[in-house]
């Protein structure tokens, strides 16, 4: 069985293997499944509930590529002591620009969590709840910056549109839905177009001008073919190590609509 050094050596040597070849889709994902239950310990660690640990993990994912192809064997240290702060640092970034339900400014979502840690530093350290003025000598800032940012914090969480307000002149319930309209479906397409433009980022120019054509434009990979140059065998050929790409970063895929292409 190989040592612990052993098994470094290996890695590196695949991960610096992996750099040369970036388009070897079993290089990668070998790489990646030596890696996998340490991106969704790292996912577990800073999500609230299991939708948003599944959303963490696929940030995760991305973040242990970007690892992958910005390592340097050279510089001394191991493939995971580069590895876990670039994943965390994707996920904490996601965190803090994708998980607010409204949009607010980036210092309120900086400054937010400054407050509540040093709230209940202050809590635990007087025995009471603490005053505005001293939560802001904890954290360096005025009053009035503190209460902006508690009172846009509140944002994290919207208000569900089933929640019920007031009631009509005969008694009946009114929720916000009732009042804000029905449901928008434009809304899950932006969201599916912004995961596949992240992902996107991973396939060379070359895939990523097969999957608009086969599945933007609705091209044959004959037509696809044509346009680009290439054989259709090439085509198949590399639509497929496109997809395996994104089969790989994105585990749901049939959630934005990624199938077999003819």
């Amino acid at each position: 069985m190989p040592t612990k050094s052993q098994q470094r050596t290996e890695i590196q040597k695949m991960i610096v293997d992996y750099q040369n070849n970036p388009d070897d889709e079993h290089l990668q994902t070998m790489i990646i499944s030596n890696y996998e239950r340490l991106v969704g310990a790292l996912a577990a660690k800073f999500a609230k509930n299991s939708d948003v640990r599944e959303d963490l993990y696929q940030v995760g994912m991305m973040g242990l590529i970007a690892a992958m192809k910005r390592f340097d064997p050279s510089v001394g240290g191991s493939f995971e002591s580069f590895a876990i702060p670039t994943i965390i640092g994707e996920i904490k970034r996601y965190i803090r620009d994708k998980t607010w339900s409204v949009h607010v400014p980036r210092r309120v979502k900086e400054l937010s969590p400054k407050i509540r840690k040093a709230t209940e530093q202050l809590t635990r350290e007087l025995q009471r709840s603490p005053r505005i003025d001293e939560i802001a000598d904890a954290v360096g800032e005025s009053e009035e910056v503190v209460l902006e940012t508690l009172e846009m914090a509140q944002g994290y969480h919207a208000l569900s549109v089933d929640s019920k307000i007031d009631g009509d002149a005969e008694g009946s319930a009114v929720t916000l839905l009732d009042i804000v309209g029905k449901p928008e479906q434009g809304y899950e397409h932006v969201h599916k177009k912004l995961i596949l433009r992240e992902a996107f980022q991973f396939l060379t120019q070359r895939e990523r001008d097969i999957l608009t054509c086969t599945y933007f434009e609705n091209l044959s990979q004959k037509e696809t073919g044509e346009r680009l140059g290439i054989s259709q065998m090439h085509v198949s050929r590399l639509q497929r190590n496109a997809l395996c790409k994104l089969r790989t970063i994105l585990p749901h895929k049939e959630e934005i609509g990624l199938s077999s292409h003819k």
